[in-house]
């Protein structure tokens, strides 16, 4: 039987890059890692975004369910690498890989690879 983990709102699940290594090859210990303020990882999926109401549906009474959601999408995008605030991330493990899942507010940067800057003369 296959998962599938499903994100809701602006949350969005992050592979976190090995942050063990400094550039010299050195090898960190765990202790220094955690008092890291910010994290690096890879986006694997992203939530629907952030929940826009339906103005015509405004008269209606509140608990009435529509089949009509409408979300705002994301800046984030699956394949984007990110910088994030680990304050915020929670850590889970998903079929023995370990994931985070921040809200899209605690990301700071996105790199987004195939973007090319033109610049204005």
């Amino acid at each position: 039987m296959s998962k599938e983990i499903i994100l809701v709102g602006d949350k969005v699940l992050i592979e976190p890059t090995e942050e063990g290594r400094t550039e010299a090859g050195l090898y960190l210990p765990q202790n220094v890692r955690e008092k890291e303020k910010v994290g690096t990882g890879r986006i694997i999926k992203t939530g629907p975004g952030y929940p826009v109401p339906d103005p015509s549906l405004l008269d209606q009474e509140p608990w009435v369910r529509t089949s009509k959601n409408k979300y705002f999408p994301l800046q984030a995008k699956e394949g984007d690498f990110c910088i994030f605030l680990k304050d915020q991330a929670v850590e889970i493990e998903f079929e023995r890989k370990k994931y985070v899942v921040v809200p899209h507010s605690a990301i700071l940067v996105l790199i987004r690879e195939g973007f090319t800057y033109e610049e204005k003369s």
